[in-house]
Order: C-alpha cells, then sequence, then structure tokens
C-alpha cells in the first residue's frame, strides 16, 4: 500500500510540474515611453525583432506608453539583444491611399540604428526620438 500511495504521489508531482520541453524562447515584460521631440509620440507601431524568432509589437498609447505582446495573450519579448523598429505610418484598407504618412525619420524603422537588450525580469525601454 505505501509504494502505490509513492507511485501515486510522484505521478501527480510530475504531472503537475510539465513533462516535455518548452521549446519557446525566454520572454520578459518589456514597457516604455516613446517621445519625439520631448512629446509623447501617440499610435506608433513598436516591434522588437531577436536575432531568432519571432518579434513581439505594441503601439503607443496617447501619453507614448507601450506594453510589448509577444503573441495573443502572452506579454513580453524574447530575452537577449532586439532591433527596434517604429513607425508611425498608417495604412488603408487594401487598396485605399493611407491615412498617415510616416513622421519619423528612416533611421528609426527601414535603416533602424535602434536596439535594446532583454535581460530576465521586468524591462523599462524608453526612446527619445528626434525629428531632424
Amino acid at each position: 500500500m505505501n509504494d502505490r500511495f509513492l507511485s501515486l504521489v510522484c505521478l501527480i508531482f510530475l504531472l503537475s510540474s510539465g513533462c516535455g520541453k518548452n521549446d519557446g524562447p525566454r520572454l520578459s515584460e518589456v514597457a516604455g515611453t516613446i517621445l519625439l521631440d520631448g512629446k509623447p509620440l501617440p499610435n506608433a507601431a513598436v516591434m522588437f525583432q531577436p536575432e531568432f524568432g519571432r518579434p513581439a509589437f505594441a503601439t503607443t498609447d496617447d501619453q507614448g506608453h507601450y506594453n510589448l505582446k509577444y503573441s495573443d495573450g502572452t506579454k513580453g519579448a524574447a530575452t537577449g539583444k532586439n532591433t527596434v523598429t517604429i513607425r508611425t505610418e498608417i495604412e488603408g484598407e487594401q487598396g485605399e491611399p493611407l491615412i498617415q504618412k510616416e513622421l519619423l525619420p528612416s533611421r528609426y524603422h527601414s535603416r533602424t540604428t535602434l536596439s535594446a537588450d532583454i535581460v530576465d525580469g521586468p524591462n523599462t525601454v524608453d526612446f527619445k526620438l528626434t525629428s531632424q
């Protein structure tokens, strides 16, 4: 009887701790504020692209704040070095003209010079951009 009880306890422990390995990247929460010429940059699309794997995305609020999402329901970005792009261009529906043209210099998106090193735990990554 004791052997059965011990086996049952071991089985419950193994099942509750998970079986199988996690193939996904290590993620850490990332939030921050984006300023353009000292003022909050609303409605900007932010992307953190790790060296390997899927990027994380966010859109800034009216105060320029953002919180990255790796996927639906999963906050954060992959730990390690990430290339960062920030865009303000808003496209219309398929075939429709742009709703808003790009406000930022290309050094922040198509030829980005921005990066961030994401570490384990919460990260605050702020950007102070200039239009010149």
